[in-house]
């Protein structure tokens, strides 16, 4: 029974570890250019393709996620950042952008 109890004990605690806020540098593109937009020269078409229809995504070291909350940074489109947030799977949750 203690094993059982320590196990629970573990994974809940796992899992309030990985809900803390973290924070990423990269940029934020649009999803149709994606990675390969996340650079300074990139940022008009950025714009423009979001204004088009493309979700703005975040890019990190070429991993592309999605926003939960496009508005928190649609000023930043095309923009190197930093989000503090929380990451659920493929989704960042923002809580703050800073360029």
């Amino acid at each position: 029974m203690k094993k059982f109890a320590f196990a629970c004990l573990f994974v809940t605690s796992t899992f309030a570890v990985s809900a803390f806020a973290e924070d990423w540098t990269g940029y934020i593109s649009d999803s149709k250019c994606a990675a390969k937009g996340a650079k300074d020269e990139h940022a008009d078409c950025a714009v423009k393709c979001v204004k088009g229809g493309a979700s703005a995504v975040f890019v990190v070291d070429g991993k592309v996620y999605k926003i939960d909350d496009p508005t928190k940074v649609a000023d930043h489109i095309g923009h190197k950042v930093t989000i503090s947030g929380t990451l659920d799977g493929d989704t960042v949750k923002v809580d703050s952008v800073k360029m």
